[in-house]
């Protein structure tokens, strides 16, 4: 085993029972049937909805996790949360006595997460961090960087960034379209390093989609343009 397992079975110290899996993104589930297998304990989490590039095909949960499941230890109590958004199937896990909130790829520590059509949906995604507003809990442990207090000024914070970016959209839909997203995506990521343009073409198409749901926006499929309705 890699030295990554390792470190994490002398963590758990043999005490690891189960585990839980996010979503099946391929930097996710594909270690937890290795630990799985290792440990012979269950993995538990939801299969991949869309089939896409970007999914794990192979991760098939011992037990399926649906929206309000509650996993009951003489340890803690954990509740599961579907948050779609990132990935159709993503889950968080509110641990109770701890008030902590792991949100695998739904926050994280350092960067905004990548929303990848069409399996993520940008509509989703603020719909799933409204939700989180709902439960109690005081620091978000995310799957990627470290833990993260004042939760809820961070939810309002990627809530307010991921709805200027979709005005800044509209801004540029009203000064250039009709265009193609690889020209728009110039535009509305002017502050981001061109290297990175090909991930936030990702994201800028599911903005461009939801502003298609809401009639906003107009895709003629004959041009591959994109223009204001």
């Amino acid at each position: 085993m890699t030295p990554i397992y390792l470190n994490l079975l002398e963590l758990g110290k043999n005490k690891i029972k189960r585990i839980l899996v996010t979503h099946t993104h391929p930097d996710h589930s594909p270690g937890a049937k290795v630990l799985a297998d290792k440990l012979k304990i269950p993995m538990m989490g939801r299969l991949v909805a869309k089939d896409d590039s970007r999914q794990d095909r192979t991760f098939k949960p011992d037990q399926v996790l649906n929206h309000g499941d509650i996993i009951k230890t003489d340890e803690y109590t954990i509740e599961v949360i579907h948050t779609p958004g990132h990935a159709s199937n993503h889950l968080c896990y509110l641990i109770a006595e701890e008030e902590t909130m792991l949100t695998g790829d739904h926050i994280m520590n350092g960067s905004t997460v990548v929303i990848a059509h069409p399996d993520g949906s940008m509509r989703q995604y603020l719909d799933s961090l409204t939700l989180l507003k709902n439960y109690k809990f005081n620091r978000i442990g995310p799957g990627h960087g470290d833990f993260l207090g004042d939760p809820f000024a961070v939810v309002d914070w990627i809530i307010a960034h991921r709805l200027e970016r979709e005005s800044k959209v509209v801004e540029k839909l009203q000064l250039i379209s009709p265009c193609n997203s690889n020209t728009l995506v110039k535009e509305v990521y002017d502050d981001v390093d061109e290297r990175l343009h090909p991930i936030a073409l990702w994201s800028l198409e599911a903005h461009l989609t939801k502003l298609l749901e809401d009639k906003v926006a107009v895709f003629d499929s004959d041009q591959q343009a994109w223009s204001l309705n």
